[in-house]
Parts: structure tokens; C-alpha cells; sequence
């Protein structure tokens, strides 16, 4: 029998508790994040199968495409299921050569997340990312005047809960100061680890924190050790490295993307695996 996203465990997330495993929609766009997919079809049957396994959590952006990720969700869940969180992000636009500038002005923020609207057809957004500046580490600068902005979309009920994305411990610290936010999205794994002490502090607020590049980063004597692990428990680096950040924290939440039924049942596999000690201490070294 396949594995179902409740064998993840809960976590709230804002007024909703979803399933710890939720699932990324990147990956349901073309080439480099942009274009249509190879095979809408499939991008479709992934989307129902996720759902259908009790996935109750998609991480997605309107840029993503971009419009093309949305556009696929909205063709594939809509009518969303009353307990369908969909958590989008905003603060970037793609250029046509496939590029990430900011865009993080009042107007562009406004924009985006009525593009997000539009796009998935809805009335109010569960959760919004703010995505600051930076690709695999935060770029330290002022939240105030972005996080000002998504108070007040907020106060006008365009979006119910804030998150944010590529920050450190003092930016988020900032963007608390200006409204209350339910989860942070940072790059986070088995070997990058800057985040250890934001995690637990999130974990005593009862704040999610939701990782991405699950193996980026990792050196090829790393990747070696962290193939032995998965050998040994006759699985894959990914399946191990997405049950090790389940067993980081119980406010850890992940969002791995697929464009494959096949990969996609087999992350929920992943969350499913408890890890012993004998493995744990191993992939502790790992990230040592």
C-alpha cells in the first residue's frame, strides 16, 4: 500500500495543521523554472495524486514560469479541498532570459499578489513567503518597508497568514516587529546547518520552518558518506536526507517538487522512515 502524507506527523501552520510533508510545484514548470511543462498531463496527474495521498500543503509562485505553476494547480485542485493550504511567495519577477531580480517595492508586492490571486482563483491567499534577496544565503538588509506592505494586504484580507524566505536571525527578528509570521523558508540541510538555533527558537514559538535544497551544498566526500547511509537502509540520498530533516525538529516542514507520480510517492515513503540512532549519529557526522 503507498504511503500517505499523514505518516509525516502535523504541524500548524497559521490557523491550519497541515501534514509535515507537502509538496514544492517548481518543478511542474519548463526548463530552468520557465515555459510549460514537457507534459501538462502528467504535471496535472501529479498534482491529484499528491492530494489524493493526503498531501495538504503546496508550496508555489506565481513566478514560477512564470504564471505557469499556478495556472497547472488551479487546473488540476480547483475547487480546492476545504483543507488545501496553498502557501505562494512573492518579491522576485523572472525577466525573459529566466533571471531572479527583486522586486520588492510597494507596487510590486501589491501586484504579485493579486497576480497569485488571479492566477490560482481565489479570493485570499492562505500564506504569502516574502522572498528576500539571495539564492543559497541571506542577503542582510531592512524588512520593515516590504513586511509594511504585507501588513497591510493583509489588513485588507488578501492574505490571511505572512511568511519569509532567505532571512537571518536579525531580519527575521525585524519582520516580527512588524507583524506576525508563521513560517520561514530558508536553505537548510544535513550539511548546511547556519540555521540549527533559529529552528529551535522557531520550535518554542511553534513557528514552521520550511527548508529547501534538501542536497545542496553537499561536497562530493559528503555526498559519498551520505550514499553509504542510503545504501546500508537500502534506500536513496534524498529519501534519507528529506526522513533526517523530518527528524530535526517537529516544526521542520518540507516541500520536495516533482514532475513524477513514481517520485513523488517515494517522498512520501521518505517521510515515513524513522531513523534510529546508530543512523542519526552517522548523519550527524556528516553534517559535523
Amino acid at each position: 500500500m503507498t504511503t500517505t502524507a499523514d505518516r509525516s506527523g502535523q504541524f500548524q501552520l497559521g490557523d491550519r495543521t497541515v501534514h509535515r510533508t507537502g509538496y514544492g510545484a517548481m518543478q511542474l514548470a519548463g526548463p530552468h523554472v520557465m515555459g510549460p511543462p514537457a507534459d501538462r498531463e502528467a504535471a496535472v496527474a501529479v498534482l491529484r495524486r499528491a492530494v489524493e495521498l493526503g498531501v495538504d500543503h503546496i508550496d508555489t509562485s506565481d513566478y514560477y514560469g512564470p504564471h505557469v505553476t499556478n495556472e497547472v494547480i488551479r487546473e488540476a485542485l480547483h475547487p480546492y479541498p476545504d483543507d488545501l493550504t496553498i502557501v505562494t511567495k512573492i518579491g522576485a519577477r523572472r525577466t525573459p532570459e529566466g533571471e531572479w531580480p527583486e522586486a520588492l517595492e510597494a507596487d510590486e508586492l501589491r501586484q504579485a499578489v493579486h497576480d497569485n490571486l488571479d492566477h490560482l482563483g481565489l479570493d485570499v491567499l492562505d500564506v504569502v513567503n516574502l522572498r528576500m534577496p539571495g539564492f543559497a544565503e541571506p542577503v542582510e538588509r531592512s524588512v520593515t518597508g516590504p513586511m509594511e506592505t504585507m501588513a497591510a494586504l493583509q489588513a485588507e484580507g488578501l492574505v490571511r497568514h505572512i511568511g519569509i524566505s532567505n532571512v537571518s536571525t536579525s531580519m527575521l527578528a525585524e519582520a516580527q516587529e512588524v507583524a506576525p509570521v508563521v513560517c520561514v523558508q530558508n536553505h537548510y540541510n544535513l550539511v548546511h546547518r547556519d540555521d540549527d538555533a533559529m529552528i529551535d527558537a522557531l520550535a518554542r514559538e511553534g513557528i514552521a520552518y520550511v527548508p529547501f535544497f534538501p542536497l545542496g551544498g553537499f561536497t562530493p566526500l559528503q555526498s559519498h558518506a551520505l550514499e553509504e547511509v542510503a545504501r546500508s537502509l537500502e534506500t536513496t540520498p534524498m529519501e534519507v536526507a528529506l526522513a533526517w530533516l523530518l527528524a530535526r525538529s517537529p516544526n521542520v516542514l518540507l516541500i520536495p517538487g516533482t514532475s513524477s507520480v513514481a517520485h513523488l510517492e517515494a517522498n512520501l515513503e521518505a517521510a515515513a522512515r524513522v531513523l534510529g540512532p546508530v543512523e542519526l549519529e552517522q548523519l550527524d557526522r556528516i553534517g559535523g
